[in-house]
């Protein structure tokens, strides 16, 4: 359960996906006065050497972030965000993860709380997120994610971002995304939860996101990024989804402006595409 490490995936076009969603997302957030939790139920270890070994067995980094960082004429919003990447990562031959976005978009009047299951990982997080400056209002906790966020709700501030992202290296991980988010809105139906998800050949994979829009029925966004077509032989990550429960309600309109974009830098064969679907009140 504990044998998978984001080290060999940071900076893919998933984790693109992924944090550009939640850097919007947290953006919102931030044009009110009025304070917020940021959780996050599988935190990872917040920074990644990309010269580490894990990294340059795969090379994924340079499938998304390298190509973001070599991309010309950018849309405003693209722009800014790898801007704000760019001014958040300590040196180039490094690449965050997104506690560490968290922190950073987030304000003084803003709590974190950041679950780590895996023991190493948890002990990276943990000086990671101190040498970035979390301080008093991040609480790092080496528990299941799962479990954690149910407690935690609902926070006393009444606004949260709550990202869930499993590896879903087992199947019971798809069930238990869709059970988490069912419980969560019973106890604060309001929450904003980003959803991470990979797109793969198998059937629990693509049945999440409609058992997700069940839950949120009347008020979600679920985005897509597909960069090559599924393989021959079945294996393999052809994309990544982010299914928002209670969406800014100007996400839809930024993403409809940018995924075509990202398709462009970050398609590898002539199936490359996104999908976009929402229902927002």
């Amino acid at each position: 359960m504990l044998s998978y490490r984001h080290a060999f995936h940071a900076g893919n076009h998933a984790d693109m996906l992924k944090h550009f969603v939640l850097y919007l997302v947290l953006d919102y957030f931030n044009r009110k006065d009025k304070p917020y939790w940021y959780i996050d139920t599988h935190s990872g270890a917040g920074m990644y050497d990309l010269r580490s070994g894990e990294s340059q067995k795969v090379g994924e980094y340079k499938q998304g972030i390298e190509r973001l960082n070599q991309a010309d004429k950018l849309p405003a919003l693209l722009q800014a965000f790898r801007g704000r990447l760019k001014n958040m990562l300590p040196s180039e031959d490094l690449y965050c993860g997104s506690p560490w976005i968290a922190q950073d978009l987030t304000r003084q009047s803003d709590k974190l709380r950041l679950f780590e299951l895996h023991p190493a990982d948890f002990k990276h997080l943990h000086n990671n997120m101190q040498e970035a400056g979390l301080g008093k209002r991040g609480q790092i906790i080496q528990d299941d994610g799962f479990q954690g966020l149910v407690a935690l709700l609902p926070p006393p501030t009444r606004r949260a971002v709550v990202l869930i992202d499993p590896p879903y290296e087992e199947k019971q991980d798809y069930t238990r995304v869709a059970n988490v988010l069912k419980e969560a809105k019973k106890r604060f139906e309001s929450g904003c939860y980003l959803i991470w998800y990979p797109c793969l050949s198998r059937e629990e994979s693509k049945k999440l996101p409609v058992q997700l829009k069940k839950i949120y029925s009347d008020n979600y966004l679920n985005a897509e990024l597909h960069v090559h077509a599924p393989r021959s032989d079945g294996f393999g990550m052809h994309g990544s989804g982010m299914f928002v429960a209670n969406p800014p309600y100007l996400l839809a309109e930024q993403l409809q402006q940018t995924l075509p974009e990202l398709v462009k830098i970050l398609g590898q064969d002539n199936s490359a595409r996104f999908v976009l679907d929402f229902q927002i009140k």
